[in-house]
């Protein structure tokens, strides 16, 4: 057969499967059977893409493959072809969807199945600034586990986001490769069919962050093509159905390559026969270009390895966690007074330690840094990036930041030789591959010597404190310069983000300061100020500069914004913003939802469908992404009342919250601990339960005007 018969065959093959399974489900649970995957806003994600419909019944996926059987036309063109491999995507989703609503538990460990809305939300960020330069899906079985694991962990090393399909599972858990979604590479299923999932998730990227009308096919192949990063690597013989997927992955925009002779398409369809090349000539065909930092330490360094956990059986030392004292300080010196590249470990180093059980030290890491462009308020943004460079390291965890930090070191890091001064061979390398146009000079200090780390503590808090005061000081009145932050537009090409030093970003991730750094970084890059001007409107907070640059941005998508209101043209969205407020008028106030958070919410919706309103830049009166430190803003919902208005919460964010929230409206109208006049799901969640709530606690809500 030649390839287009076999992209037909193989999509043939697929919509049987999907007819015969579909047959058996409505005979056994019949036509109404609710359908649908878990903790999405967008039913079945491909369908609703492509054709704009919802499929909610078993009846309705009758419907579904109707569409399906629509796409296949068997007349030799590319076209037709690539029409067939997007038929084979929406019948292997009809499959998967048929087996979450009939099947109790459709996947088990190691397999992950179907990838919600708030894991993809989560990801925005990461894969806007690079930590995710792209989207690897390795399919099949590799000739041995050996390669398997060199293919997939060289993805690793460089922060891909890793896709495991087929046999391939089992060969990476024989060689020994570390997997979950914490490390970035993620097993989905042994059947073809399941590589849905990961189709699923480029899909739901355009309508989650680039605003993509549902049924606009011709839009979804624009966007997936362009803007996500993904490519795939399908290893052993190739089935018809394999090579019809592939020829759905093509239609996309992601370039197949595979180890089998086939008959190549240039940069979308590859042959490589050298296990040892397969990676360079797959991110060479999607055109990824990776940045290597070499930094000299015995176990792998990136981006995969942030969210790497280090059980209490797998550790060989702890610094902090309420066991012994920790903290971090990266302070400004001048260029007299830092000696580049010093590295000193001052006190017992993890090998010197003689015990039974885990070493446990005291722990200080003191960064000084001289540059002639480097600035005292430059400090905090480069100390917050300890927490990244240190995570980034294969065997090492950090939580929290100053005084409060917490590391610890597994037994598999230290037996490779990792030992404390590889954290500064670390913290210097990036400090300076990041950094460099303020960083002329690094120098680090890690201090194990219990009295040293006590004597300095003092003037480590000194230093909190007064950026505290100097952060406090810091409000919108008081500046001449926002700053607009584009660095969503590769997923949102409408959204822009104006940053004040009263509304840090929508993702949580992008204060005043980080705006000001990242200029001072990178002088054309995502963050450019904005000169204010003259206020046009205080009470909702217009100015004509941010209007003008927003529309700029926005390429006129979107005209007018204000920075203190959620009815009147509130801010856009991306989609990967940490919460969404939304009005509920019969308590004349507004609930806030947290992406973690699955629940329903008193308006009676997911926080997935309510951010399915407000992403992909558009502007949505009563309702709008924000960051989670935005809601103890004085700022927050000014032009509505203030956040004396918030009347339900997630109980997690309420206590997240409380202690700046309850300050600021003491602040505002006196109100003393007013965290425990907001309703939260533990007391209701339905609008009677929480009015009844609100009746009784006297929120100020109640009385104050008509919010609508």
């Amino acid at each position: 057969m030649n390839l287009y018969n076999i992209i037909f065959t193989g999509s043939q093959e697929a919509l049987d499967a999907a007819k015969g399974l579909l047959s058996k489900a409505i005979e056994t649970n019949g036509r109404e059977h609710k359908v649908a995957f878990p903790d999405t806003a967008y039913s079945l994600p491909c369908v609703y893409a492509a054709t704009g419909k919802k499929m909610n019944t078993l009846a309705d996926l009758e419907a579904g493959l109707e569409i399906v059987e629509s796409l296949v036309n068997k007349t030799h063109l590319l076209e037709h072809a690539l029409n067939a491999g997007l038929a084979t995507a929406l019948s292997a989703e009809i499959i998967e969807a048929i087996k979450y609503s009939t099947m109790e538990a459709p996947y088990s460990e190691p397999c992950a199945g179907h990838i919600s809305d708030p894991i993809i939300r989560s990801l925005g960020v990461p894969l806007v600034t690079g930590d995710i330069p792209g989207v690897a899906v390795v399919l099949g079985e590799c000739p041995d586990a050996e390669t398997a694991a060199k293919v997939i962990k060289d993805y690793q090393s460089k922060g891909l986001l890793t896709f495991l399909v087929g046999k391939v599972i089992d060969q990476a858990t024989e060689a020994g490769v570390k997997m979950g979604l914490e490390l970035r590479v993620i097993p989905l299923g042994y059947d073809v069919t399941s590589v849905i999932h990961v189709v699923s998730v480029a899909v739901r990227a355009a309508l989650i962050f680039g605003g993509l009308t549902p049924g606009d096919l011709a839009g979804l192949l624009d966007y997936t093509a362009k803007r996500v990063p993904a490519f795939v690597n399908a290893f052993g013989p190739l089935s018809e159905l394999i090579v019809a997927c592939g020829a759905g992955a093509i239609a996309l925009g992601f370039p197949v390559v595979t180890d089998q002779t086939v008959l190549e398409v240039p940069m979308n369809l590859l042959t490589q026969k050298d296990y040892d090349k397969f990676v360079a000539t797959s991110l060479e065909a999607r055109g990824i270009k990776i940045k290597v930092t070499e930094i000299p330490i015995p176990v792998a360094f990136a981006a995969a390895f942030e969210g790497e956990r280090i059980r209490k059986n797998d550790m060989f030392a702890e610094f902090g966690g309420n066991k012994t004292q920790a903290w971090e300080l990266v302070v400004k010196k001048e260029m007299s007074e830092v000696e580049d590249h010093k590295i000193e470990v001052v006190g017992p180093n993890i090998d010197q330690i003689e015990t039974d059980g885990v070493v446990r030290l005291p722990l200080a890491v003191v960064v000084k840094i001289a540059g002639k462009q480097m600035q005292d308020d430059f400090e905090p943004v480069l100390e917050r990036r300890l927490h990244y460079f240190l995570n980034y390291i294969e065997g090492v965890m950090h939580v929290g930041q100053r005084d409060m930090s917490w590391i610890r070191i597994s037994k598999d890091a230290y037996e490779k030789g990792f030992r404390l001064e590889h954290i500064g061979e670390v913290l210097y390398a990036k400090m300076l591959d990041e950094f460099e146009s303020v960083v002329d000079k690094c120098e680090i200090t890690i201090i194990t010597d219990e009295a040293k780390v006590a004597e300095l503590k003092g003037e480590a808090v000194a230093k909190y404190t007064a950026r505290d005061e100097r952060l406090a000081s810091l409000v919108d009145e008081s500046v001449e310069e926002f700053y607009s932050c584009n660095l969503c537009q590769s997923f949102a090409p409408a959204h822009v983000c104006v940053v004040t030093p009263e509304r840090l970003g929508l993702c949580g991730a992008v204060s005043w300061l980080d705006g000001k750094a990242t200029k001072e970084l990178d002088p054309t890059g995502p963050c450019q100020p904005i000169v204010k001007g003259e206020c046009l409107d205080e009470r909702t907070g217009v100015w004509e500069a941010v209007n003008k640059t927003v529309a700029e941005i926005s390429q006129g998508a979107v005209e007018n914004v204000t920075l203190y209101s959620i009815l009147e043209d509130p801010m856009t969205s991306c989609g990967c913003f940490e919460c969404i407020c939304g009005i509920m008028p019969e308590a004349n106030g507004f609930v806030i939802v947290n992406r973690e958070f699955s629940g329903i919410t008193p308006v009676g919706m997911t926080f997935g469908e309510l951010a399915s309103m407000t992403g992909g830049g558009v502007q949505t009166p009563g309702f709008m992404g924000h960051g989670r430190h935005f809601i103890s803003s004085k700022k927050f919902a000014y032009a509505e009342g203030g956040p004396e208005r918030i009347v339900w919460m997630p109980k997690e964010l309420k206590e997240y919250v409380a202690d700046k929230l309850n300050a600021t409206v003491q602040s505002l109208c006196g109100i003393e601990n007013f965290t425990d006049m907001i309703c939260d799901e533990t007391i209701a969640s339905d609008s009677e339960g929480v009015l009844a709530f609100l009746e009784e606690k006297g929120h100020p809500a109640l009385s104050m005007d008509c919010v609508m």
